[in-house]
């Protein structure tokens, strides 16, 4: 996993489609689903650990902004 986006794919391939209308809610939430996932093992620890990082820094990026 290397952006966002590939976190997205990699979520739906379990059915879980975020968009709630607000991006740091958006994150926040996908972050949930994928320590879920890895909780079931169903995501490997190396691909676990990727997606909470690019999420932290995407929510690093936003605050910034803000």
């Amino acid at each position: 996993m290397r952006t966002i986006y590939d976190i997205q794919q990699f979520l739906k391939k379990f059915g879980t489609f975020i968009y709630l209308g607000d991006r740091m809610a958006d994150l926040d939430m996908m972050e949930d689903e994928v320590r879920e996932l890895y909780k079931a093992q169903c995501m490997e620890t190396k691909d676990f650990q990727l997606a909470i990082l690019l999420l932290k820094q995407e929510k690093q990026k936003l605050g910034e902004r803000q």
